[in-house]
């Protein structure tokens, strides 16, 4: 089977470029060993003008046989036929996605130490499979890649060109080309090929959801098709695919850009339009979470949900914050967060305050334990209402900070927003909007059962009528019941909490 690889150079970079990306030098043709054949990488062309890099795999089929034997293909039933007389030396399948990934696994990591500022240039790439087979035809092919910002050329084979009457078969030539990072393509091509033809040739183990994860992120929870994607690499095995589409759709969630989601955090209040220029509600949320915390006397903090670090920047900027911790569960985020505190041009002290880590706030993390304050901004209504005690216990009943704030929007006040049409939420990835009352009813209902006491504040202008547009919780672990009336002073005041029915019809 064959893949090939190409680029054009410009007169700031030549192609050969590609070279250093690949870690494959172009006046060489290397062989590397696999578990089923012989992978060569050679360049049939390599000047300053144009460069393509091709990647031969020479599949053992005895070796192929011997490793499969009694599964069958794809875990089919075994058939002795089948065994020898197949298309696995010649079409690209998971074989090919291996050898992808094993020849090429440092440009797919998108690393490049002699050079390293090339894996963050899009190149003009061309990708070539001459024999693919694509259950699902030409239509599935563009429907996986034009998503990613591939061109597609699928050119359907004929079963015999002397013979056009028989038709076409299952298999395609492909071209792609697409202005793309380099390792990029390569992830998309890792996990595709062997979705198109639907018949991995090794036994799918509860670890290659953490491999699909690994090399989807950034693309593949957006993607239109993830879930014919998912079922189909995971080889149809139903509690692998369930397992991985939870993970997909709380990156999903969590890959929502902090600017997007509160997009009216930057709009002029209706009254102050002829005054000074207000202050953003998203600014005045953090300063108010600052508040909360100095008040607290908080020095080691958790940033829950922390997307692209707003608020670990806020943070950074007090020296009584002696240790900042941002969790998020999408890497883009924490890569984004990243850029923006400039940890790589931190100084050593300053960098030694803050820490990034990857984490799902729905199931429990040790390394939360032991937190002066947590904070949960914006946080909870993007999850399913399902999915909240899940979060409630690991934040709660398993990291159990002493202080916890929680901010979310107040959907009451939504009608002083002019630019929000009648009965839409704030954002299309929110779950739901409560009520100033449903707030306050799930949080004392949480306080109680957890041991906190809680006491709710206003966040930006609150208006007579329908309230502040943010609203905070503040849970204090074990501490003495608040002054304020909106305190938890007693079992009795608790209201009942909130379903999902009567959020939904709210």
């Amino acid at each position: 089977m064959f893949l090939t690889i190409s680029t054009t150079g410009s007169a700031q970079r030549p192609a050969t470029d590609l070279g250093h990306l690949l870690h494959k030098h172009p006046e060489k043709a290397q062989a590397f060993s696999t578990s089923y054949g012989t992978a060569h990488v050679l360049y049939p062309e390599a000047d300053a003008e144009r460069c393509t890099a091709a990647l031969l795999l020479e599949v053992d089929a005895v070796a192929l046989v011997r490793r499969s034997k009694g599964k069958g293909r794809g875990g089919a039933p075994d058939a002795a036929l089948a065994q020898y007389v197949n298309d696995r030396p010649y079409a690209a399948s998971s074989l090919l996605a291996v050898a992808l990934g094993s020849v090429f696994s440092t440009a797919m990591r998108g690393v490049c130490a002699a050079r390293p500022e090339l894996p963050g240039v899009p190149l003009p790439l061309r990708v070539e499979v001459p024999a693919l087979p694509a259950r699902g035809g030409a239509d599935l092919v563009r429907r996986l890649f034009e998503p990613l910002g591939w061109t597609v050329t699928a050119e359907p084979v004929p079963l015999d060109v002397e013979f056009p009457d028989w038709g076409d078969s299952r298999y395609i030539r492909l071209t792609l080309e697409s202005a793309a990072l380099l390792a990029e393509a390569l992830r998309h091509l890792y996990v595709l090929l062997p979705v198109l033809d639907d018949a991995k040739h090794y036994w799918v183990a509860p670890d290659e959801v953490d491999k699909l994860l690994r090399v989807g992120d950034g693309w593949l929870a957006g993607h239109p098709e993830r879930e014919l994607i998912t079922r189909r690499y995971l080889s149809h095995r139903w509690s692998l695919t369930r397992r991985a589409q939870e993970r997909l759709e709380l990156v999903r969630l969590a890959e929502a850009d902090d600017s997007e989601v509160e997009d009216l955090d930057n709009a002029v209040e209706p009254e102050a339009e002829d005054e000074e220029k207000p202050t953003p509600l998203g600014v005045q949320r953090r300063e108010a979470i600052l508040a909360v915390l100095r008040a607290s006397g908080a020095a080691r903090v958790l940033d829950l949900g922390c997307g692209q670090g707003q608020l670990v920047q806020a943070l950074l900027k007090d020296p009584a914050f002696t240790e900042i911790v941002g969790v998020d569960v999408s890497m883009r985020a924490l890569t984004i967060a990243s850029r923006r505190l400039k940890l790589d041009r931190m100084g050593e002290r300053q960098a030694s305050r803050v820490t990034l880590l990857q984490g799902s706030l729905a199931y429990t993390d040790k390394r939360l334990k032991g937190y002066d304050a947590a904070v949960l901004c914006e946080v909870i209504e993007h999850l399913d209402l399902p999915r909240l005690p899940a979060l409630e216990y690991a934040v709660f009943g398993s990291a159990r900070p002493r202080t916890v704030c929680v901010t979310t929007p107040n959907v009451e006040y939504n009608v002083r927003w002019e630019s929000l049409p009648a009965g839409k939420v704030r954002h299309g990835d929110h779950r739901f909007e409560w009520t100033r009352e449903e707030f306050r009813g799930w949080a004392r209902t949480v306080a109680e059962r957890r041991g906190y006491a809680v006491e709710f504040l206003p966040v930006g202008p609150d208006d007579p009528e329908v309230g502040p547009p943010t609203q905070m919780a503040v849970f204090r672990l074990g501490g003495p019941e608040s002054v304020t009336p909106e305190s938890v002073t007693s079992k009795s005041d608790t209201p009942k909490p909130v379903t999902p029915k009567e959020a939904k019809a709210a």
